[in-house]
């Protein structure tokens, strides 16, 4: 392990994360984990380092970060207007920074979650398979919790400056996190807890993101959407994406530190293509969903995973 950095503002909320604990609900232990994982990986990817190494999320007000020896770096994500010793930094980029230079971030422009991925990954236990941050049980990152003040992070072994800089995401494939298009879903497991009349009203009407929200689920307010009989189930499993109507009628979309098993009828899965475009509206934003058939979300997810392979060659192939 070899110290990068040292903490000198942590920020609202800055956490180490990864592709989160794959294997473990059935002991009722959450995945947590990046919130947007295609930017995680994406900015790992700038760096040399396998997708699932851990990075920092940054959430809206970000850190100012001294490095301690030289290194590549990479942010991604949100636009939270990163900089180095003031002046400002290319997202979607690889770049080098040297020992005493500090890295900060000020008015966030789009997007609510940025990633930095420093060359070699950032160091933290491994718990239960992942270095992800579960704050609400202490689990990962440092200590379980999120960044404090002096903090010193390390990274994983690695010749940090023998790291090619310079590598970098071409605009067209950059997420639009300002688009309004409808975040597309799939049916739930509950929609008979709905009436055909309900499950209209949840596709045409606009939801508005709650202060409420947070890396356990979106809350969402609009015209109230009623059950058929009750809102309660025996509880049963539930994914990232699941949305869940509870009895005043307001959808809940669960996230990346969501609970393993809910007892509120699902009325709709987030497919995972556009969890990244719907983790990244701010609070206030409004929401619309679209569904699509079950054919239509694996055809995407399959091509998000040819895409990350094509990334995976092409930078093997620069080294």
């Amino acid at each position: 392990m070899k110290e990068i950095l040292e903490v000198m503002k942590p920020g609202l909320s800055t956490s180490i994360q990864d592709t989160g604990r794959i294997g473990y609900q059935k002991y009722g232990i959450p995945t947590a984990g990046a919130m947007d994982t295609f930017a995680h990986r994406i900015a790992n990817l700038l760096v040399g380092n396998p997708e699932e190494a851990a990075t920092l999320e940054i959430m809206l007000m970000g850190p100012r970060l001294k490095f301690l020896q030289d290194a590549v770096i990479a942010v991604g994500g949100a636009d939270l207007s990163a900089a180095v010793d003031e002046e400002p930094v290319c997202p979607w980029k690889s770049f080098r920074v040297y020992t005493g230079q500090i890295l900060s971030f000020g008015k966030p422009v789009h997007g609510t979650y940025a990633y930095l991925a420093v060359s070699g990954g950032f160091y933290a236990e491994t718990v239960m398979g992942s270095k992800s941050t579960y704050a609400q049980a202490n689990l990962g990152g440092i200590e379980g919790r999120i960044l404090q003040k002096g903090d010193r992070l390390s990274a994983e072994d690695k010749n940090l400056k023998s790291i090619r800089a310079g590598r970098y995401l071409k605009k067209t494939d950059i997420p639009n996190y300002e688009q309004h298009r409808p975040i597309r879903v799939i049916t739930g497991p509950d929609i008979s807890a709905f009436s055909d009349t309900i499950y209209q009203q949840f596709l045409q009407e606009s939801y508005r993101i709650t202060e409420q929200s947070n890396r356990m689920g979106y809350r969402l307010e609009g015209k109230a959407l009623s059950h058929v009989d009750k809102a309660d189930i025996i509880s049963d499993a539930v994914l990232p994406g699941t949305i869940q109507v509870p009895a005043n009628g307001q959808p809940i979309v669960l996230l990346a530190d969501r609970q393993t098993t809910g007892g509120y009828a699902r009325i709709a899965t987030v497919i995972a293509a556009d969890i990244p475009q719907l983790v990244q509206k701010k609070v206030g934003a409004e929401v619309r969903f679209l569904s699509v058939p079950l054919e239509r979300a694996h055809a995407d997810y399959l091509a998000q995973q040819r895409y990350f392979k094509i990334l995976r060659t092409a930078v093997r192939s620069e080294e």
